[in-house]
């Protein structure tokens, strides 16, 4: 078997409480050729608790590759306020940040771009998009694996 040449490999977080979207989405990256392990959480209190710690520091994703992709729309808060909460903390705020919703809300779109999503991606999205999406974020696992010292 081929090593993968990353020594850091990307783990993606994915935060979406409907469990039909959670495996079409999953599906749709490992046809995408995204071989990465997949995280995936219900709700966003297990789930900022897996980003940031039981502390809320964020210390224990000092060293993790994360990448996350997020549903607005959970049933105990909303992706917004993770949105916000992950790119506030020093230990997670350069992890890129996909949002899936079903939402098309030009306002909700970019209250998310300005609290620092990467992608916005409508729900229920055809598979061309999406996996052309997944393959764009493939850039960003190429661009975090590289040692910040310059």
């Amino acid at each position: 078997m081929k090593e993968q040449t990353s020594v850091h490999p990307v783990c993606i977080v994915m935060i979406e409480d409907d469990e039909g979207h959670a495996r079409l989405i999953e599906r749709n990256i490992r046809r995408a050729g995204v071989n990465n392990d997949i995280v995936p959480f219900r709700d966003g209190t297990s789930a900022l608790n897996y980003l940031l710690g039981p502390d809320g520091s964020g210390e224990v994703s000092a060293r993790r590759h994360l990448m996350i992709l997020l549903d607005l729309n959970l049933p105990d808060m909303t992706g917004i306020d993770i949105l916000a909460k992950i790119k506030a903390n020093p230990h997670t705020k350069r992890s890129p940040v996909v949002v899936l919703t079903t939402t098309d809300d030009s306002q909700e779109v970019q209250r998310c771009y300005d609290l620092g999503a990467n992608v916005y991606i409508t729900k229920p999205v055809g598979y061309d998009g999406f996996a052309n999406a997944i393959r764009q974020l493939g850039l960003f696992f190429t661009v975090m694996q590289v040692p910040e010292n310059s």
